[in-house]
């Protein structure tokens, strides 16, 4: 039961990356969006414009969900790889919400470094 839990957070926490990153950039009444995923301090500051950036996060935004997604597979199947692979997903989730920071996304950062330290702890040992 414990695997089958783990597996569909993983899944699950996947799966909003891309949903969060590909949400309309309007919302009903002409209210801005909580984040503009085009927008990145970082890129910003490096020259980079508003479409590249949003290209890339919503490369970086897949991939993160695509891996999670492996990783809760993993899980589920009972494989013994599954960690690392979503101590990857978290790692590029992490660097997805750094480079494109926005309060918003602060839970965002607690489930994924909480991913990683649950990993780090071999935390629930039943997986293991």
């Amino acid at each position: 039961m414990i695997a089958l839990l783990v597996g569909v957070f993983l899944v699950v926490h996947g799966l909003l990356h891309p949903g969060v990153w590909t949400a309309p950039q309007q919302q009903p009444g002409g209210a801005p969006a909580p984040f503009a995923p085009g927008h990145s301090w970082l890129l910003t500051s490096a020259g980079v414009a508003a479409a590249p950036a949003r290209a890339a996060a919503l490369a970086l935004a897949w991939y993160t969900a695509l891996v999670y997604a492996v990783a809760g597979g993993g899980v589920m199947a009972g494989s013994g790889w599954w960690p690392t692979a979503a101590l990857l997903a978290a790692s590029s989730a992490l660097v997805l919400k750094v480079v494109w920071f926005d309060p918003w996304l602060s839970v965002g950062v607690l489930l994924d470094v909480g991913v990683i330290t649950a990993v780090a702890a071999s935390w629930p040992a039943s997986l293991y």
